[in-house]
């Protein structure tokens, strides 16, 4: 698969940086907290979880655009993974403004960790001014749903909200499905306790292997899942954005998007050799192209 554009641990890519500098946002996007975790995560990326990316090139080198994916794992590391996919292997990288959980963006260091490398509070009008302004907006539309959901329901995707579709259309932005496998296993979660999560104001209390039994480092450290990240060719909408109000024409986009992005993950699923051996590169170079047309 491709390989990565190297730079030093405290550099950032120079296209990419100059379209940043000397640029204040709003939500807490920076530089330097960009490349000091992009620097971290991309040893996760390359040596821990191995990831295969497939249609990276997919993602607009300018303009706006929805992004969506499938959402798992407990942590949101298929986001992370992403966004560093995005940023080392695309010819033309952009940040990408993932729409994250209020309680997430504050807590600490995790919220400031991901605000830092472009997260943005989850709210349709946040989404639709940014997609006004030409950016990557990506939306998982599973929620808090699919990084919670048991490691018994792996892989069956939880209907998406139809949010995405609405700020499509609302913005004539083309959708960019986004599928990652193996985010499912790296947290094998058995149970939500819900008392838990309400007493605690989270959106749910995950029993796994190791949490809440041993000490928080210990049991944060995931399993070393080889993952896999398709990212499909862009969808149009043939529809006006007064149209964003059509409850049927949303529903369908997302049922088609959803629908879509399950076929990929049941595919690629039935062709991994293992869990902790990932995909034969030389079968994806093969495969991997015609795998990130959809239809709608």
């Amino acid at each position: 698969m491709n390989k990565f554009w190297l730079s030093s641990a405290n550099k950032l890519r120079p296209e990419f940086a100059a379209q940043y500098r000397d640029m204040e946002d709003q939500y807490g996007f920076d530089l330097e907290s960009f490349s000091h975790w992009e620097t971290f995560f991309r040893f996760f990326y390359q040596d821990y979880y191995h990831v295969q990316t497939i249609g990276i090139e997919n993602i607009p080198a300018s303009g706006r655009a929805v992004l969506v994916g499938n959402h798992s794992g407990g942590l949101p590391i298929d986001a992370l993974m992403t966004n560093c996919a995005n940023y080392n292997l695309h010819s033309h990288p952009r940040r990408v403004r993932c729409l994250a959980l209020d309680s997430l963006l504050k807590t600490p260091v995790v919220g400031e960790m991901i605000k830092g490398m472009g997260a943005v509070p989850a709210r349709f009008a946040t989404a639709q001014e940014l997609l006004e302004d030409g950016e990557l907006v990506f939306f998982y539309p599973e929620g808090p749903r699919g990084t919670g959901k048991p490691i018994s329901q792996r892989y069956r995707l939880i209907d998406f909200d139809p949010g995405f579709a609405k700020a499509a259309i609302a913005t004539s932005s083309p959708i960019i499905p986004i599928t990652v496998i193996g985010a499912d296993e790296i947290y094998p979660i058995f149970a939500n306790v819900k008392t838990f999560a309400r007493l605690l104001h989270m959106p749910y209390f995950p029993l796994t292997p190791s949490f809440p039994w041993l000490p928080i480092l210990s049991s944060s450290i995931p399993l070393p899942i080889k993952m896999l990240i398709v990212v499909g060719r862009p969808v149009y909408v043939d529809a006006s954005p007064e149209q964003m109000q059509d409850h049927k024409l949303r529903l369908e986009v997302t049922r088609c998007v959803q629908h879509n992005i399950q076929r990929q993950l049941n595919f690629f699923l039935s062709h991994r050799e293992s869990p902790l051996q990932g995909w034969d590169a030389d079968w994806l170079r093969k495969v991997g192209p015609a795998r990130t047309a959809i239809s709608f």
